[in-house]
This record gives C-alpha cells, sequence and structure tokens, in this order.
C-alpha cells in the first residue's frame, strides 16, 4: 500500500509543472517517511496552548494535534522535535525533521528558505504584556526602554526600528517571562493568542496587555525547499485546506481553550461547501 500511494504522488506530481523550475520531483522526503514508518515534526515545547510539555514531560497541544493528524494520514507514527524560533527552519533544512508546525509566522523571506504550503492554517498579531504600574498606552511608550522578546520572532527588528525599544532576547518564553517579573524589562512582547492565554490562565494581576495589537500576519507549516511542490508538499496543503473546510481546526481551537479566531472563521466560511448539508 505504501508502495502503492508513493507510485500514484510521485506520478501526479511530477507531470504537473512547477513553477519557475525545471526541476523533476523524486519525492524523497514522501518516500523517506514511509521508509521508516514515521515522520519527524518540529514543535514548540514553551508555546501553551500551541506546544508546551505536560507534568510528565511529554509535549502536547493543538499543533501537536495538527502533526499527528498528518501522521495518521500518512499511516505512520509521530515522532516530534522541540524547536525554537531560532532554529525550526535550520532543522527542516538539514533534514533533521520532515515537517515543522512551529507557530512560524508566514514571510516572503521565509518562503525563499522553506517550503511554506499554503492555506495558512492561523493567524495572530504582536501584542505586549506590561506592568500596570507604567501605565502604557502606546507602543511609542517603549522607546529606549528593555523589552523582553524570543530571539527569532519577526517583529523584534520593528520594535527597534520603528519604536525605539532595547531587545532583549531568549531563547523561549518561559524565560523572557521570567526575566519581566523579575523587571529586566518593561514589556514582554510575543504573539497576541498566546500573551492572551498567559492572562487568562491567571497570574498576572499587576500586569495588563494595553497596546493595541498590530502586525496583524498569518502562520505557515512547512516542509523543505525541495519537498514544497511535490508529494509531501501537496499532501499538507491539502489537509490544510480540508480541515478549513470541515472546521477541524475551529474544533481544536476549542478543545485547547484558545480565543476564537477571525480568521479562522473566515477560512471555514470561505471554504465551505455550498453543497453540504
Amino acid at each position: 500500500m505504501k508502495n502503492m500511494l508513493i507510485a500514484a504522488l510521485a506520478v501526479s506530481v511530477a507531470v504537473a509543472p512547477l513553477a519557475a523550475s525545471a526541476e523533476v520531483c523524486t519525492n524523497e522526503g514522501l518516500k523517506k517517511i514511509l521508509a521508516a514508518g514515521k515522520i519527524v515534526v518540529g514543535v514548540k515545547a514553551d508555546y501553551k496552548p500551541w506546544g508546551y510539555r505536560d507534568t510528565d514531560g511529554k509535549i502536547i497541544g493543538l499543533e501537536i494535534d495538527m502533526a499527528q493528524k498528518v501522521a495518521d494520514t500518512l499511516g505512520v507514527k509521530l515522532e516530534t522535535v522541540p524547536v525554537i524560533a531560532s532554529n525550526r527552519m535550520q532543522f527542516l533544512q538539514q533534514g533533521q525533521t520532515d515537517l515543522m508546525i512551529a507557530t512560524m509566522t508566514d514571510t516572503k523571506d521565509r518562503r525563499e528558505m522553506v517550503g511554506i504550503k499554503g492555506p495558512n492554517y492561523y493567524a495572530s498579531g504582536t501584542a505586549a504584556l506590561v506592568p500596570k504600574a507604567l501605565k502604557m498606552t502606546k507602543w511609542d511608550d517603549l522607546k529606549g526602554r528593555p523589552v523582553c522578546g524570543v530571539q527569532g520572532s519577526f517583529y523584534l527588528q520593528k520594535l527597534e526600528q520603528t519604536y525605539g525599544a532595547t531587545i532583549i532576547g531568549f531563547g523561549n518564553a518561559a524565560e523572557a517571562k521570567q526575566a519581566l517579573r523579575d523587571k529586566k524589562c518593561v514589556a514582554f512582547v510575543y504573539d497576541d493568542t498566546t500573551i492572551g492565554a498567559d492572562y487568562a490562565a491567571g497570574g498576572w494581576d499587576d500586569f495588563e496587555i494595553p497596546l493595541p495589537t498590530e502586525d496583524f500576519a498569518p502562520w505557515g507549516l512547512a516542509v523543505a525547499k525541495a519537498e514544497e511542490n511535490c508529494a509531501l508538499g501537496e499532501i499538507v496543503s491539502g489537509l490544510q485546506y480540508g480541515w478549513h473546510r470541515d472546521g477541524t481546526l475551529i474544533e481544536l481551537e476549542k478543545k485547547w481553550g484558545v480565543n476564537a479566531s477571525p480568521f479562522l472563521v473566515e477560512m471555514h466560511e470561505r471554504m465551505a461547501d455550498p453543497l453540504a448539508k
């Protein structure tokens, strides 16, 4: 069955013209996965509820559920590898992972490095968690002040160049949030979905999220660049269309306690089957 799947996908993808390329798909990515009987997916382990460790140290979360659905579709086991913003693309490029579902914002520069297949599965903006005592109301209030962020996050450059903030980078969100509590910075800047979830979970009574959310941007999952227009890339692309169409992503959002995303509602309505009852 696996050999039949490889053959069918290889033929269907290879005969399709590849944009601006004479490359012929070898589908090595899919062949490797099926031969090994597992798919290795890079996920976050510090980004609740998208990917984090439970009390037993197991990585769980919304994106891990997505990864499991990919594995189930291919009929293989799922192996997760924790990644962070600064190494998640490199892991794909080096072949350490087959797929990456790790809260990555989809940008033009990143599309040149890895294969980001549409449609985007989520979207978020940039928000800031700050002490109430500072009474901040606008992003310009960060000028000349230390701001905690996670290394590799795309919006940190804007904080420096546009708002004049001094960035203190950390390897993960947990370290950055602790630095905020320790008063090493005046704000923790991250995506609004995670900051909102942290705040709602409690323990932040002396803090608030007063600045308007900006830089609303889509998220993309990725395969190695060579697999983007080949079988593996087409499979994950098709799955994303299906998840939007049947409401899978909306249900996962509810399961993990994420506030309803207007993006998911819009995508579900746009891709809904007009003939479905």
